[in-house]
């Protein structure tokens, strides 16, 4: 159902956000974006100044989504005639119909645009040569946003006659937003969007809330959602003990402002990916506000004016080079699905149920949709249209039902070396002993396919949003937490929490028609590292990179981090009988050492602080050069210079 707003079109911008160039493939040409008003699309795709396709989009095809009632998603899909040229720039233009013609994006989004650019250009480069990856961008955080180093590469790599230095594209590993963790000024922010655009507004009336209105604009409910977020009878282990004889089911440390509503979630994605909404928010509006409410919005104000101020190189990086997303928790709720007790306590409660479900909605639509659309039924395409068109509280549940059970959010790119990304959060192998304890990151079939997807692969880029292999002090701290039921108090959602799914993937590693050259991308934990991986005792163990960048925007507290890898290279030392005690002690696992780290840093193995991963590979599909491009401008290298009292 749709809400009247005060906004006229003429007043909004045409594009609200994007376009975002998504999937890219031989025959094949993605595109996201969101306007204000419906029309008719056009999209062209050039060679320098050869049209290669052509494509009509009516104001009503089988990509639209209408939002609310001045926002229209758009998912174009367009078919090639014949193969996409490789290694050279391209070039796409959407126009938007109007009375005398088209309007072109160097007219309506010229901020996307390079120097001496038209219209966006990219490259379609399916051999991998070059990868940037990297999760967690956390607007509030106070530390520099890594998407506008990005910009700067890619304005670096335009001024070559050839794309050499293009990226073949960028993997975003999880937590793209965070619903569970939202600054005051940015909650008004999207209350500010949701009026403007007219969003979605729907009934709660199986709930204490009956309807998203009670929480649109009330800002009396600003910092204490917690209040309104439900809670589960009972408790467990440790988490009893702290937490009394109520648990709250959405777990984040940061839920004050926790987002519950669809058109929440979505308006979200609008302000974080496109600056072309802010210009109608004002953020120094403090009515409303008293108290610790007044002081917390402006304490965290500064760091979302500085991130405002850079999304119009953000849009830009995302017009320009192919994009591909997978969810962590933070993109649903912090310890979405960690185990079968929190999985039995959220779906059981309508309000948790349905708060899940449309980030869920949410996440289909902004992100799942755009990385392979020909996976997804045309049933569900409809039942999303309808839901927005008719408002129909049972067609919502039945969509979220349908979303809850889907098992496609998986996919893979046939690219050289092929790229395989992971689901590590819906399918997940549940503990049969405790209900407390971390459910498996995969259940036994979903690894049994990941095991035949991988068979005859010399080489995989392999995209797990938790590492396979983490700072084992950290792990066992999580295990130390887990045998009191404390799971949920550390995060304890790590591959080797689960002995199941811990075996199977280790065992897949072992099989002896595994790929050669198995290179793992990985964020989830706030910072980044290295590890070079091989088999003890096998003849012909692969080659096997851990390589995790995180976050884009956010960082782990520093102080602690740097304990946690002295206190780790000590107890984990390659003559430590303590590494027999663990999971993976088959394995010979070398840290690598960051640039940054020299002088008295020398032995530190983890680097902190907001940037972003590029990995270069060579012919076989070997990384042959690892570094973090950091906000602070720096280019950290993860060298091969390791020191051998620092192995695994």
């Amino acid at each position: 159902m749709m809400t009247t707003t005060a906004a006229t079109t003429n007043s909004l911008p045409s594009i609200l956000a994007g376009p975002i160039l998504r999937h890219v493939s031989q025959q094949q040409l993605v595109l996201w974006l969101v306007c204000s008003h419906p029309c008719t699309l056009q999209v062209n795709c050039y060679q320098a100044e050869q049209l290669l396709t052509s494509a009509d989009f009516p104001a009503d095809h089988a990509g639209l989504v209408v939002l609310g009632g001045q926002a229209f998603l758009h998912l174009l899909v367009i078919q090639l005639p014949e193969s996409l040229p490789e290694n050279t720039w391209l070039s796409y233009d959407i126009g938007l119909a109007h009375d005398t013609g088209f309007n072109w994006l160097a007219t309506t989004a010229p901020q996307i645009l390079y120097a001496g650019e038209t219209r966006p250009r990219f490259a379609f480069k399916p051999k991998i040569t070059q990868v940037l990856h990297g999760s967690c961008r956390k607007p509030h955080y106070r530390g520099g946003d890594a998407l506008l180093v990005v910009d700067q590469k890619l304005a670096e790599a335009r001024r070559l006659e050839t794309p050499s230095e293009q990226p073949s594209l960028l993997i975003m590993t999880g937590d793209q937003v965070y619903n569970d963790d939202v600054a005051g000024p940015m909650l008004h922010a999207i209350h500010t969007v949701i009026a403007q655009l007219g969003l979605y507004e729907e009934s709660l009336d199986q709930t204490e809330l009956q309807h998203s209105r009670s929480l649109h604009g009330n800002r009396k409910n600003y910092y204490r959602r917690l209040e309104l977020l439900p809670s589960s009878p009972g408790g467990q282990g440790l988490r009893k003990i702290l937490r009394g004889a109520k648990k709250p089911i959405f777990t984040s440390a940061n839920a004050d402002n926790h987002l519950a509503t669809l058109a929440e979630v979505l308006s979200m994605y609008l302000l974080v990916w496109s600056p072309s909404l802010w210009p109608l928010v004002d953020l120094n509006d403090l009515s409303g506000l008293e108290g610790e409410a007044l002081t917390r919005y402006q304490a965290q104000l500064p760091a979302i004016q500085q991130f405002a101020q850079g999304l119009d190189k953000v849009q830009r990086v995302l017009a320009s080079i192919p994009t591909y997303m997978i969810f962590d928790d933070h993109d649903i709720t912090d310890d979405w699905n960690l185990s079968r007790d929190w999985e039995e306590s959220a779906y059981g409660h309508p309000l948790s149920r349905r708060i899940l479900g449309n980030a869920l909605i949410a996440y289909f639509l902004c992100q799942a949709w755009g990385n392979a659309p020909n996976r997804f039924p045309e049933p569900l395409i409809k039942n999303i249209q309808a839901l927005f068109r008719t408002g129909k509280g049972a067609l919502h549940d039945l969509l979220i039902d349908q979303l809850l059970k889907m098992e496609g959010w998986h996919y893979s790119l046939a690219t050289q070396p092929k790229i395989v990304v992971l689901d590590t959060r819906t399918q997940r192998w549940r503990s049969e002993t405790r209900a407390a304890d971390p459910s498996g990151l995969m259940d036994w079939e979903m690894l049994s396919d990941l095991q035949q997807e991988l068979i005859h692969e010399t080489a995989v880029i392999l995209v797990s949003p938790a590492p396979i292999f983490g700072v084992k002090l950290i792990e066992v701290v999580q295990r130390i937490f887990t045998w009191f039921g404390g799971s949920l108090i550390v995060d304890a959602e790590n591959w080797m929490a689960h002995p199941g799914s811990a075996n199977v993937i280790l065992n897949i590693f072992r099989h002896r028609r595994t790929p050669h050259n198995f290179t793992i991308l990985s964020g989830d934990v706030h910072y980044s590292f290295v590890y070079d991986g091989r088999l003890r005792h096998h003849e012909q163990t692969p080659h096997i990179w851990q390589i995790t960048a995180s976050g884009i925007k956010n960082a782990f507290p520093e102080k602690l981090l740097k304990h946690f890898d002295k206190l780790n290279r000590w107890l984990f030392a390659s003559y430590s009988p303590l590494n027999w005690l663990t999971r993976r002690r088959h394995m010979r696992i070398q840290q690598r050492r960051p640039s940054e780290h020299e002088g008295r840093y020398r032995h530190q193995r983890l680097y902190n602080g907001s940037g972003i991963g590029r990995v270069f590979f060579d012919a076989a599909g070997a990384p042959e050069r690892i570094e973090i491009l950091s906000s602070r401008d720096e280019c950290i290298q993860f060298n091969q210079g390791y020191d051998s009292d620092w192995m695994d």
